[in-house]
């Protein structure tokens, strides 16, 4: 007796399809399960066999190999308890074998019988549709399953119900799609921050062009209410972006009830944070606080007090867009095109602009502390802002600046120019800081004034080939807020004034 049926496994994004093959021959009863199984997948025998018997049947008193195919590649997880133990009920005849012939299959049994939610169900269900299978999935994973398009979904929500859907006795009701629920009246309102005319300013340009951001300033200034209030101007993300954002949440398992994600992700990890925490690793090679953040905000608080080494690895994956996870039993790769928030302050004391509050070490101390953060991963960062501490006569005065509602519209202008442009251009939208070669040439080439401007500051202030693009990349989102086709001198110059061009003491 034999039975053959496919799942899947999952290498970063990837999705290999795994067949699954039970075979139920004479000899002494023994359940192997072969093709490179991790410790959770041989331990699906016991959840098999429990499952089982809970719906009053057993086992055959024979011998049953089950392999997972192709042998080479390691399989990792509980999902495989379901597709193991539909093989096991074909090949007994429980069940016709072509009715699960033309469906990915992947679940978590318990003990009593019933089906786990698991992760990785959308990637999976998006590989079925482009293979023209079907999925069975765990229930409560069904609205996920479904945002993968027309295909038949069987979301059942244990295996006695599976069962009597293929003997014809019960008929389980596709899934709907579910969306997240609206959460912008939750989001915080720029409003509420006070003074800082020069930090909201900057937070409105890096919205619009997807620019990455350093707020340097002493502590209690506002830096970290300025990035808090960042999703808030924010344009909601488009299906596309949802689904890959949606994809990445459902391999990490932190999906909430299989529902679309809509907002854009706010990801604020502590500075205490290690590298595989930060760019992804570990045992399985699981996505990092920077691929959670795909499509997202990425906010580096205290940024000197990170280690080192682990903020080096973000150079990568800030210029490429991805982030590749490299382990002795695991080479994965994640999507995380991020806007990088930092916050740091211009000292270990944090006053060295106040002499009375500051260090004798002053002005070493602030040399030896933003010397922590290396040129290069400085260099990656395209707005560089002071937030000076908040005076009295601003912390009084009652809050009368624009809502983030106000700045939101003006952020989705901005990229609505950027998007009229690039597909005029015949280019896949993109923003502004994501731009470069001959098309960053193309649209962002200043007016002669600009070029004047942009030349002398070039050799004045030693600006880096990286430096000199990104330059560029400002001004064209400094020019797209302003409704110009062209960059001028204005662009150029307040372009200019957002490079580090030295140590601020």
């Amino acid at each position: 007796m034999f039975s053959r049926l496919n799942t899947v496994s999952f290498q970063g994004v990837d999705v290999i399809t795994i067949d699954v093959q039970v075979k139920i021959s004479s000899g002494l009863p023994k359940f192997p399960i072969v093709g490179l199984p991790d410790k959770a997948v041989d331990e699906s025998r016991e959840r098999v066999r429990s499952a089982f018997h809970s719906m009053g049947l057993s086992l055959p008193y024979q011998r049953i190999t089950v392999n997972l195919a192709p042998a080479d590649v390691q399989k990792e997880g509980s999902h495989y308890d379901l597709p193991i133990a539909l093989g096991l009920l074909a090949a007994m005849n429980a069940i016709p074998s072509d009715a699960i012939a033309d469906f990915i299959v992947l679940g978590e049994l318990s003990l009593d019988g019933r089906i786990a939610p698991i992760s990785g169900v959308l990637p999976a269900a998006i590989h079925a549709a482009s293979l023209g299978k079907g999925i069975i999935c765990p229930k409560i994973c069904g609205g996920e399953a479904a945002w993968a398009g027309d295909i038949n979904i069987l979301a059942a929500d244990t295996l006695l119900s599976l069962l009597n859907h293929f003997k014809g006795s019960q008929v389980l009701s596709p899934p709907e799609a579910v969306m997240e629920d609206e959460v912008a009246q939750t989001l915080l309102d720029l409003r509420d921050v006070k003074g800082q005319e020069t930090g909201k300013r900057a937070l409105e340009i890096a919205a619009s062009g997807g620019h990455n951001l350093l707020m340097l300033g002493p502590p209690g200034s506002g830096k970290s209410m300025l990035a808090a209030r960042l999703p808030g101007i924010l344009p909601p993300l488009t299906p596309a972006e949802a689904l890959e954002v949606t994809m990445i949440q459902s391999l990490a398992g932190r999906l909430n009830d299989g529902k679309l994600i809509r907002t854009r992700p706010f990801r604020d990890p502590h500075h205490s944070a290690s590298m595989p925490a930060l760019v992804g690793g570990g045992l399985k090679a699981q996505p990092g606080e920077i691929s959670l953040a795909h499509h997202g905000v990425l906010f580096l608080d205290e940024l000197p007090e990170f280690a080192r080494a682990t903020l080096e690895a973000l150079r990568q994956p800030l210029e490429s867009g991805k982030t590749t996870v490299a382990r002795a039993n695991a080479h994965v790769t994640y999507p995380s095109r991020i806007q990088l928030v930092a916050a740091m302050n211009p000292c270990r004391c944090g006053y060295i602009s106040d002499a009375s509050r500051a260090c004798s070490r002053a002005p070493k101390c602030a040399i030896d502390y933003q010397a922590k953060i290396s040129g290069p991963l400085f260099d990656r960062i395209d707005l560089h802002v002071d937030v000076p501490e908040v005076s009295a006569a601003d912390l009084i005065r009652v809050s009368t600046g624009e809502s983030s509602v106000e700045v939101a519209k003006r952020v989705k202008k901005a990229r609505m120019n950027q998007q009229i442009r690039y597909e005029a251009l015949e280019t896949p939208f993109c923003l502004n800081a994501h731009i470069d070669g001959e098309l960053l040439e193309k649209v962002a080439l200043p007016d002669d004034a600009g070029q004047k401007i942009l030349k002398e500051a070039a050799e004045k202030f030693k600006l880096s080939a990286r430096g000199y693009r990104r330059v560029l990349r400002v001004a064209r989102t400094l020019a797209d807020m302003g409704d110009s086709l062209s960059i001028s001198g204005e662009h150029i110059a307040e372009a200019l004034s957002y490079r580090r061009l030295h140590f601020s003491t």
